[in-house]
Order: C-alpha cells, then sequence, then structure tokens
C-alpha cells in the first residue's frame, strides 16, 4: 500500500482530507485544489486570500 497525497487548497492553504475536495483543472494544465466551495467561488471572483479576515495565517 502507497503513501496517501497531501494536498492543500489552492485558495486557503488547508489540509484537504483524501476523498474530499474538488479539482479544477485549467486550458493550459495548471491543477488547483479547493477544500470547499467557498474557496473556489472566491477564487473564480478573483479575490485576495491575504485580504480575509476567514483566513488562517500559516
Amino acid at each position: 500500500m502507497g503513501m496517501v497525497e497531501i494536498r492543500r487548497c489552492s485558495f486557503c492553504n488547508e489540509e484537504i482530507e483524501p476523498g474530499t475536495g474538488k479539482m479544477l483543472v485549467m486550458k493550459n494544465g495548471t491543477i488547483y485544489y479547493f477544500c470547499s466551495s467557498k474557496c473556489e467561488k472566491n477564487f473564480e471572483l478573483k479575490r485576495l486570500p491575504r485580504k480575509l479576515k476567514w483566513i488562517t495565517k500559516k
């Protein structure tokens, strides 16, 4: 058995549990992972994570 790859949300940088979340693949081949629809929507609206208060600073 292999080790499970730990992925991080491309927007808020939280760890994503295996079997959850969403993956977005752009036409140019760039892959983005999201932990929730909230992060996905904010990414699509081109919001900056550093300006949002609900994102924890790590």
